[in-house]
């Protein structure tokens, strides 16, 4: 079955826009988990606008230390170095915390949110190559956020990754626009089908993610190769109609039934 790892970003942006400590993602992280999560992801940035520093090892320490069976997704790209403003960098993130998986993305330091995936097709990155080898040494099960194309695929492999987390923001647009029966969203669909059985043949691992939510991923977790879904945004908007116990319940009860 399809897994729920729940991505705690916008309970931090909302604690940030005030000088307190309310809400709280430690305690949004114990909600989350008691209503059927199966990981916490974060996507630490350079900025900080949202997840900061603290949140990455009050997160690990929670779940070490009260939830050993949840995994910690920390989601990020490996070339944000330490800044002034006290952004430790990722690798340091991924040292000091040893997380379940890590999950690299390509985005840039002033990027509003992550919307393309790794290009390697056009050669090998000996760089991100030694990044992945850097943290499976620290036990980090290593992702790599790609888009739907059979040569990424092949070359997230050659670089060494465990998964795959494919983005799935094409998939989402194209469904809003059409509705799910739509020509154009069952050839989405179909392109993610093929492009998560590819990838298992290659022996990667398929995660997805991005604007998937509760009306489009009843359509999508019928890719019975997907291991993970990483949620964030929609669930937490969810949560201000519902209630985030109530979200949760509602994206756990779309995947037990797929």
């Amino acid at each position: 079955m399809t897994v729920l790892s729940v991505n705690l970003n916008k309970i931090a942006l909302v604690r940030n826009s005030r000088d307190g400590h309310r809400p709280s993602v430690v305690d949004a992280a114990r909600t989350a988990i008691a209503a059927g999560a199966a990981g916490i992801t974060v996507h630490p940035r350079p900025d900080q606008r949202h997840i900061r520093p603290h949140d990455v090892t009050d997160l690990a320490a929670l779940l070490i230390a009260d939830y050993p069976h949840i995994e910690f997704n920390i989601e990020g790209n490996p070339g944000a170095g330490p800044t002034a403003q006290g952004y430790p960098g990722f690798d340091a993130l991924i040292e000091t915390t040893r997380p379940t998986q890590a999950t690299l993305v390509p985005d840039s330091d002033d990027q509003l949110t992550s919307d393309h995936g790794w290009d390697l097709a056009s050669g090998f990155n000996e760089e991100l190559a030694r990044r992945i080898a850097r943290y499976q040494a620290r036990g980090a099960r290593v992702s790599l956020f790609m888009d739907p194309q059979p040569a990424q695929l092949e070359q997230a492999k050659a670089h060494g990754a465990d998964r795959v987390e494919l983005y799935t923001g094409p998939f989402a647009e194209t469904f809003w626009a059409h509705g799910a029966d739509h020509p154009a969203t069952r050839e989405s669909f179909a392109g993610y089908l093929s492009a998560a059985q590819y990838a298992t043949s290659l022996g990667l691992g398929v995660n997805a993610g991005h604007d998937l939510d509760l009306v489009n991923l009843p359509l999508f977790c019928e890719i019975r190769e997907v291991a993970e879904v990483s949620i964030g945004h929609a669930l937490i908007s969810d949560a201000l109609d519902i209630g985030l116990q109530q979200a949760v319940n509602a994206y756990v009860a779309i995947l037990a039934n797929a």
